[in-house]
């Protein structure tokens, strides 16, 4: 279900159905702000269909729909999610919606150790398709950018929203950028890198 006419990239109600999907299950604000967190999915969701005609890969509503959907089952449910959305979604959305967790414990609570879930996600990534790690980049992307714009106006108190601070989360974005770049790069993933860097640059008088 590609959802692609003479090889564009088309959205029907199913898109519909999944933003709704989203918007009553993440009621929650972004960490340390008062944007709903919606405004990440869409933003990611947009990014992903930014890329139509420009990613190695075709941008289906598949994609679309997985990248509004990211973050529903290691955030809402874990693996009874999984199901629930491939049960409304289909088996494609949520396969791709599996290879983007990390972390599939039912209570968000509960996960493993930090450390522990990022390098195993950084591991498996290497082995996912390339739908799964376009929206992967959009979503590194979406972080990326907010985390910069934030450190211009409040500056290193921006780490305290996360439950690393500025080593291992460049760490982190360093990692993932290597693994984009080693399965083809593209241009969303020198934008991601360009943003890292600034971050990077910005932020090195930290001591940490």
């Amino acid at each position: 279900m590609n959802n692609l006419q003479s090889g564009q990239l088309c959205l029907t109600g199913r898109f519909t159905s999944a933003v709704d999907y989203g918007r009553h299950l993440h009621i929650e604000r972004r960490k340390g702000t008062d944007i709903p967190y919606m405004a990440h999915l869409l933003g990611v969701a947009s990014l992903v269909m930014g890329e139509a005609g420009h990613a190695g890969v075709p941008v289906t509503e598949d994609m679309v729909i997985a990248a509004l959907l990211h973050d529903a089952v290691e955030d809402h449910g874990g693996w009874p999610r999984l199901e629930d959305i491939k049960q409304n979604f289909g088996p494609n959305v949520a396969r791709m919606v599996e290879g983007l967790t990390d972390s599939f414990s039912g209570d968000s609570g509960d996960k493993e150790p930090w450390e522990q879930r990022k390098e195993a996600y950084i591991e498996r990534l290497r082995e996912e398709p390339a739908d799964v790690k376009l929206i992967s980049v959009a979503d590194k992307l979406y972080n990326a950018r907010a985390i910069l714009e934030d450190y211009r106006e409040i500056g290193p108190e921006i780490w305290k929203r996360f439950k690393r601070a500025r080593k291992d989360q460049l760490w982190y974005f360093n990692a993932l950028v290597e693994v984009f770049k080693a399965s083809g790069g593209g241009r969303i993933v020198d934008e991601l890198e360009r943003v890292i860097a600034e971050l990077t640059q910005v932020s090195a008088g930290e001591s940490q």
